[in-house]
């Protein structure tokens, strides 16, 4: 089974609650979280977060700020938690939206697809690269991969412009 990840941006404080942690906790405790908060402060990167994240770092997980800050940076609030919420939940603060959106404006996709290589990706474990190997050449990057860095791009820019916080959900 695929993991996907989903993101959420907010105001930095919500109910007068300022704690990230607390934050999720409200945010993500309810079933029906998604429908609570606008379509324009959501955006779906399905399970096509790993090859994303490989494509902005060169690894399947890790990376430095603000590249990696984009997919699989910041920090994870739901380390002892995740079984109450259902989800992993990682919390990237305003100052650090900032920054990767910043880097994700100044690095247009044809930048990164060059570290798009099926081979190398599904050796670092990079999720669904194996399936992607199946289709055409680059289908996977030029239809999936691609659209989602442009979305994702637009989403960081519009939540540094409102100084907002990112939610970032795993499940």
């Amino acid at each position: 089974m695929s993991l996907a990840m989903s993101y959420l941006r907010l105001p930095p404080s919500l109910e007068g609650e300022l704690d990230p942690g607390r934050i999720a906790r409200l945010v993500f405790g309810v079933e029906d979280w998604r429908r609570r908060h606008p379509a324009t402060r959501l955006f779906d990167v399905g399970g096509a977060w790993q090859g994303l994240h490989y494509l902005l770092t060169g690894d399947a997980w890790d990376g430095r700020p603000p590249e990696a800050d984009a997919v699989c940076g910041g920090r994870l609030l739901t380390e002892d938690g995740a079984a109450e919420l259902g989800m992993d939940v990682i919390y990237l603060s305003p100052d650090r939206v900032k920054s990767a959106a910043e880097h994700l404006a100044n690095t247009p996709f044809g930048q990164i697809a060059g570290r798009y290589d099926l081979a190398r990706m599904a050796a670092a474990d990079v999720q669904d690269a194996g399936q992607w190997a199946r289709r055409p050449p680059q289908e996977a990057r030029d239809r999936l991969l691609w659209p989602a860095y442009e979305g994702l791009t637009r989403f960081f820019i519009a939540a540094a412009g409102e100084g907002q916080a990112i939610y970032k959900v795993m499940s």
